[in-house]
């Protein structure tokens, strides 16, 4: 895994790792994970000492939204790209105390495959994601913990009201905006999900706490 370049995002704990593809006239191939070149990447601390331990992969038909998602007990992060397709990465902070709690932002993750580099963003503990789906859809995500049940994750809907999008894109807000305004698939336990004032007054918001500096 040659990674080309690490960038922070907007909330700057979000990290996008753009890795190398090696092309030439068959197509690419290219190595998707090696720890020691994340080691090597003092950006990527909050990713160094984690254990990838659960691999997931979704398929999402046109349309689809979903998240937002989060777990405890263990807590999880999650290092995710787009296999084919194209999602756009939805990530919440819901780290109480945080200056940027209930504010949302978005990453776009199409693929391309005659581009030379792909792409993965991480997400760590503290944040609630999801994404949207303008077309069929594969991606897979790679999970420092196993999922622990529904009894030790919550939701925070994409379409709460007092979700701020003011660090968000603009064009990608207004993306996600057409689509919901239409007939987006999404779940019944998505879109029922916690409001933001609902997830910080539940007691388990209590385990998700904004250290500076961390």
């Amino acid at each position: 895994m040659k990674i080309l370049e690490v960038k922070s995002l907007t909330i700057p704990e979000i990290k996008v790792i753009r890795y190398q593809r090696h092309m030439d006239d068959r197509g690419y191939f290219t190595e998707i994970l090696r720890k020691s070149d994340i080691d090597e990447r003092p950006e990527l601390s909050s990713l160094k000492n984690e254990t990838l331990t659960q691999f997931n992969e979704s398929f999402s038909k046109q349309f689809t939204v979903r998240g937002l998602h989060i777990q405890w007990s263990p807590f999880q992060g999650k290092l995710v790209r787009t296999l084919s397709g194209h999602m756009t990465d939805l990530i919440l902070d819901v780290r109480k105390n945080s200056p940027t709690f209930g504010k949302i932002i978005a990453y776009d993750l199409p693929v391309n495959n005659a581009e030379d580099f792909g792409e993965f963003i991480w997400i760590p503990v503290g944040f609630a994601h999801g994404g949207f789906y303008p077309e069929e859809s594969k991606i897979e995500y790679y999970c420092t913990s196993g999922w622990s049940g529904v009894d030790l994750e919550a939701g925070i809907s994409p379409l709460a009201s007092d979700i701020d999008w003011s660090l968000c894109d603009a064009d990608l807000k207004t993306k996600f905006d057409q689509m919901v305004s239409g007939t987006p698939l999404i779940s019944d336990k998505d879109r029922n999900g916690f409001t933001v004032a609902q997830w910080s007054q539940n007691p388990n918001a209590d385990q998700f706490m904004y250290e500076a500096g961390v």
